[in-house]
């Protein structure tokens, strides 16, 4: 068992010694009052490379906790971010709520106001600290968090700190959230030993009941039309190779339900597609045995549902999505395990179960169907390039074309990923399925400050974009060198709004007027303006035949450092 000794002036100082310690490397920061003591640490460490994570300014919460999501997603390793008081909290809980629901991990912390009002360094010295005290401050988050707690005293950081971190390692993954007293923070602990590195490792694989493997094993080999619907595995880039080991080993159609990362190669001759919102991929309804891999909405039960005789797999570290009040997906088989380690044991166990010749006829009559939804997606999208108006789908097939082994997208809805193919596993990533609109923009940046070779894109719609704080992103990616190039499709509306009063109202007022109050978002702002702001580069782009260039524009200022920003005029359905 190792130590390290921490010559520490404050409780903040000791704490930013030991996140590194524990492998946060970057510390995300929406400042207040509550931050004296760290700000003082922070210009201390200034002079001392590596003792403690990088600091970075976000000035809004919104985005820092969504820079933290995607940081993760991109990374695989989790950040700290730390927000102002309850006002702060109050302004990230969106980005929280997103966390929670895609299980991903983060170091949630925010100051409190100072507990008391004279006699100790860090007392209450501002009319803000009397207004700003909650009686239970964690209690906004307190549903969507793994664990909360206030540190009370220097004597608990290591094992507070440790706390955290077991927690939100544990599976399923999440946030967890942190309370830090300005008084604490401010003490003089002296000298502090820790243990180090942590005994507290918490990480460890889900490994299935072998049982129910070769039960699902037989139940996929046997079926005339097996399917898998898989939403979120692909964070893990072993779960993707164990999925095409499993569908080549079966001859197992795969279909994407409004996936969250890149889980399967589109150009795989046994994907079929996707699930896209609001809508059921026809091969739902024609599989007589289905395996769901961590995907809580596989299909619209109002919309279409498998077939009555169809036997329903859920495989998934919670199957059963437990932090969901309700969900009621029919499930005959449960398999609680990692993708990544249960995948390649299902695809050897349907191997021993399954005849090769049936396998082979399988694949033969799922690639003849692939190839037949392939080519009607690019005559869709071709067809869109003659038009007048722009297109979504010739908007997608054409940021498509772009994406190459170093280019990553971030969608927040509008990119079609029938147009649009990746192959890749971390070439992609979608919107959490909470939908706390605004979530790309800062999720974007949270992907390139993991990967800054990595050229990234972020698709979102003009609502959404509204939502994202675009001007503390644009302030980010020049302040820290994290350029993107943004391309909002704008369609000058909540398109989703429209359609939720649509779906409910098919024959009502609005649809007879035409107009859908709420929802329009018009006088649409020249949003390529905004680029300026940052001495980046912003294009209008109206006629489908500009946007090839204007996106080449675009990737060449990204790739000298400069934002980018194509404001495309465009519709779903032109």
């Amino acid at each position: 068992m190792g130590s390290r000794r921490l010559e520490a002036e404050t409780t903040a100082e000791a704490y930013l010694e030991l996140l590194k310690d524990r492998g946060i490397d970057v510390f995300l920061g929406n400042a207040g009052t509550d931050f004296a003591s760290l700000v003082e640490a922070f210009a201390r460490f200034e002079t001392e490379s590596g003792r403690a994570p990088r600091p970075l300014v976000v000035p809004h919460e919104f985005v820092a906790v969504s820079m933290a999501h995607g940081y993760y997603a991109a990374g695989g390793r989790p950040a700290a971010v730390m927000v102002h008081v309850n006002v702060g909290t109050g302004n990230a809980s969106t980005a929280i709520i997103s966390a929670s629901r895609a299980n991903v991990p983060i170091l949630m912390s925010a100051g409190r106001t100072p507990i008391t009002e004279e006699g100790l360094p860090g007392a209450r010295d501002l009319h803000i600290h009397w207004a700003q005290e909650s009686f239970d401050q964690a209690a906004m988050l307190r549903e969507y968090v793994k664990w909360d707690y206030e540190l009370r005293t220097p004597v608990q950081l290591e094992s507070v700190v440790d706390r955290a971190f077991e927690l939100m390692h544990a599976e399923p993954r999440g946030p967890v959230y942190l309370t830090l007293p300005r008084e604490v923070l401010a003490a003089r602990p002296g000298s502090m030993t820790i243990t180090s590195p942590s005994r507290r490792e918490s990480r460890s694989e889900r490994f299935p009941d072998p049982v129910r493997i070769d039960e699902a094993a037989r139940i996929l080999a046997r079926a005339e039309s097996p399917l898998v619907l898989v939403s979120a595995a692909g964070i893990d880039a072993r779960a993707v190779a164990g999925l095409v080991e499993l569908a080549e080993a079966g001859g197992i159609a795969v279909v994407e339900a409004d996936p969250i990362y890149m889980n399967f190669s589109h150009r795989h001759d046994l994907h079929l597609g996707y699930n896209q919102s609001g809508t059921t991929n026809p091969s739902v309804g024609e599989a007589d045995a289905i395996l769901v891999i961590e995907a809580d909405v596989p299909w619209y039960p109002a919309l279409a549902k498998p077939a009555p005789g169809a036997t329903i797999i859920h495989l998934g570290v919670d199957p059963f999505f437990s932090r969901y009040p309700m969900r009621s997906y029919p499930c005959d088989v449960p398999i609680a395990a990692t993708p990544a380690a249960a995948l390649p044991l299902l695809a050897e166990a349907v191997r021993r179960h399954a005849d090769p010749q049936k396998v082979a006829r399988r694949r033969e009559r799922v690639a003849a169907e692939h190839r037949k939804r392939q080519a009607t997606w690019e005559e869709m999208a071709v067809k869109q390039a003659s038009a007048s108006t722009m297109g979504f789908a010739w908007a997608s097939r054409c940021i498509g074309a772009i994406v190459d082994d170093s280019t990553a997208v971030v969608n927040e809805y509008p990119l079609d990923r029938r147009f649009a193919p990746f192959t890749r596993p971390g070439s992609y990533f979608g919107s959490p399925h909470s939908s706390g609109l605004g979530f790309g923009l800062g999720a974007a940046l949270g992907v390139k400050l993991a990967r800054p070779d990595t050229t990234v894109i972020a698709t979102v719609g003009d609502g959404a974009y509204f939502f994202g704080e675009p001007l503390s992103c644009l302030f980010v990616q020049r302040a820290h060198r994290l350029p993107l190039l943004t391309v909002i499709f704008n369609n000058q509306q909540w398109e989703a709004v429209k359609f939720g009063a649509l779906a409910v109202h098919p024959a009502g007022a609005a649809k007879a007027r035409g107009r859908f109050p709420l929802s329009e978002l018009t006088p649409s702002p020249r949003f390529e303006e905004m680029a300026k702001t940052v001495d980046g580069y912003g294009e209008r782009v109206e006629s489908p035949g500009e946007l090839p260039a204007a996106l080449k524009r675009g990737l060449a200022a990204v790739r000298e450092g400069r934002p980018a920003i194509l404001n495309l005029l465009a519709q779903r359905n032109v």
